[in-house]
C-alpha cells in the first residue's frame, strides 16, 4: 500500500479506514505498543501506511517518554518503552528515530509521488543492509548518530526533504567465536551515499559517504538551492544549469584544498596554482592540455586535473592535519552525545569524552576525504552523463569504481585471489 500524505491535523479531525473500523491517529499510535503483538503490528502497518504523518502521530502521543529518554540517554529502558522504540522504528523505517523523528520512504516511485505532491526534492540513501537494521553498514550507523540524531539536521531534511533510502546489498557480517560461548559480531565493509533527486527521480547531488553534520548541512542546503534553480525549467536549460554548478564545486573543490594543503605546509603540487583578483579565485592548471581538438573530454581533463594533481602530494599525515583544520564540521550535538552515551553505558565520563573526541577526529577525516577526493570525481562522472542519467546504473558505478565493491563480485574485494590464506576453498 502507497504512504497516503495526510497532514497529521486532518489524521486527528477524520478517520482512517482500518481493520479497527474508524480509528483516529492517537488510537492507532496507542495500539502501536500494545502488549498484544497481532494488535500492535496491524496499527504499526497502518500508521506507517498513512506516511509521515502516521509517524508524526506517534512522536506526539509519546512526546514525554521520547523527550526523558533524550535528556537522560541512560535511563532504564522499560518494556514499555522498548514497545514504543520498536514502533517508532518501523513505522519511520529507521533505527533509533525517536531521535530524528525522520520518515523514510523504501519506495522511490512514492517518495517521487511525495516530492511533486509537496515540491521538495528527495534525498535518497542508497546503503548495504537496512537502515532500520542494528547491523546496516558502518556508514548508515553513523548517519544515524551523526546526522539524522543532529537536531539542526534532522530539522532541516524533515521540514525540506522527502527521504528515502534502498538497500544495494546485504551487509556483510563477521561472527568471532571465542569457544567459550561468547561471540562477537561486526560488520566489516561497505559504503554508503546521499543522492539528491528532483521530483522526478533524476540526480541532481551527491555526497559519498561520510559528512560531519555541520558540512553535510552546508552541502544539503546548497542541494536545495541547485533544486529551486532547475524547477520548472527546460531540458537544455536544466542541463546548463547543472553542468555549470559542478565545474563550480569542483573549481572550488581545488582552491579550497589548495588553500588547505598551503596552510599546513604541505607538498607543492606540480603544475598548479592558484591566483586571487578582486576577491574571486581561480585555478591555473599549466600547462592546460588545449588543442585544436577541443572537446569537451580534454575539457573535462583540465577541470579534474587539479585535484588529481592534489592527491598525488597530500599523504596520510598530509590527510590527518587537513582534517584537523575542519574539526568544527565534524562537532557531535548533545543529542548525538547522547545516543553514544546510551550505546556505552558502562564507560566513565573522561573515557566517553575521548571515545566522543577520537569519533570526531575519525568523522573530520572521512568528512575531508569524501569532499575532496570522491565528491571532486563524481561530479566529472556527472557532466559526463547523459540528460537521461540512470540512477540504477549509475549507482553500480559508484559502487564498482568509487567504493571499490562492485556487485559483481560476491565478496566485495574482501577475497583477494592473490593472497594465501592457507586455507581450502570450501573453508574461505
Amino acid at each position: 500500500m502507497k504512504p497516503r500524505l495526510l497532514s497529521l491535523s486532518f489524521l486527528l479531525l477524520i478517520s482512517a479506514t482500518s481493520s479497527f473500523g474508524n480509528t483516529p491517529g492517537r488510537i492507532l499510535a496507542v495500539r502501536a505498543t500494545s502488549e498484544d503483538a497481532s494488535e500492535s503490528s496491524a496499527a504499526i502497518e497502518e500508521l506507517r501506511a498513512i506516511g509521515p504523518a502516521g509517524l508524526e502521530a506517534l512522536m506526539v502521543q509519546y512526546a514525554g517518554p521520547i523527550k526523558e529518554h533524550i535528556a537522560n540517554p541512560t535511563i532504564a529502558r522499560t518494556a514499555e518503552w522498548q514497545r514504543i522504540s520498536v514502533a517508532l522504528d518501523r513505522v519511520s523505517q529507521q533505527k533509533n528515530s525517536y531521535l530524528s523523528g525522520l520518515y523514510w520512504y523504501t519506495d522511490l516511485q512514492a517518495a517521487k509521488v511525495a516530492a511533486k505532491q509537496s515540491a521538495k526534492p528527495i534525498l535518497s540513501l542508497r546503503l548495504l543492509g537496512k537502515l532500520s537494521d542494528e547491523f546496516s553498514c558502518a556508514n548508515s550507523r553513523f548517519f544515524r548518530t551523526v546526522i539524522y540524531s543532529n537536531e539542526e539536521v534532522s530539522n532541516l531534511l524533515r521540514n525540506n526533504f522527502v527521504l528515502h533510502w534502498e538497500s544495494v546489498r546485504p551487509v556483510p557480517v563477521v561472527t568471532i567465536d571465542f569457544g567459550d560461548g561468547r561471540k562477537l559480531e561486526r560488520t566489516i565493509t561497505g559504503n554508503s551515499i546521499h543522492y539528491v533527486l528532483d521530483a522526478n527521480g533524476r540526480v541532481l547531488e551527491a555526497l559519498p559517504g561520510l559528512y560531519g553534520p555541520a558540512a553535510f548541512k552546508r552541502s544539503i542546503l546548497e542541494a536545495e538551492k541547485l533544486a529551486q534553480s532547475v524547477a520548472g525549467k527546460d531540458e537544455l536549460t536544466r542541463q546548463g544549469i547543472l553542468a555549470a554548478h559542478y565545474r563550480e564545486v569542483v573549481k572550488q573543490i581545488t582552491v579550497n584544498w589548495y588553500a588547505d594543503n598551503q596552510k599546513i605546509g604541505g607538498k607543492r603540487p606540480a603544475r598548479i596554482s592558484v591566483t586571487t583578483n578582486d576577491s574571486r579565485e581561480a585555478v591555473r592548471i599549466m600547462p592546460l592540455a588545449v588543442t585544436k581538438a577541443l572537446t569537451e573530454a580534454t575539457i573535462l581533463r583540465g577541470m579534474m586535473a587539479g585535484s588529481e594533481a592534489l592527491g598525488k602530494v597530500t599523504d596520510e599525515g598530509a590527510w590527518r592535519k587537513i582534517a584537523a583544520l575542519h574539526a568544527d564540521d565534524a562537532k557531535l550535538d548533545d543529542r548525538s552525545i547522547g545516543l553514544i552515551r546510551s550505546q556505552n553505558t558502562t564507560l566513565s565520563d573522561r573515557e566517553l569524552t575521548i571515545l566522543v573526541k577520537r569519533f570526531e577526529q575519525s568523522v573530520a577525516l572521512d568528512t575531508i576525504r569524501n569532499e575532496y577526493l570522491l565528491r571532486s570525481k563524481l561530479y566529472g562522472w556527472l557532466i559526463q552523463q547523459s540528460p537521461q542519467l540512470d540512477l540504477s546504473k549509475f549507482n553500480d558505478k559508484v559502487y564498482a569504481e568509487l567504493f571499490l565493491t562492485p556487485g559483481a563480485d560476491p565478496w566485495l574485494g574482501l577475497l583477494s585471489k592473490d593472497v594465501y590464506t592457507g586455507l581450502s576453498e570450501e573453508n574461505r
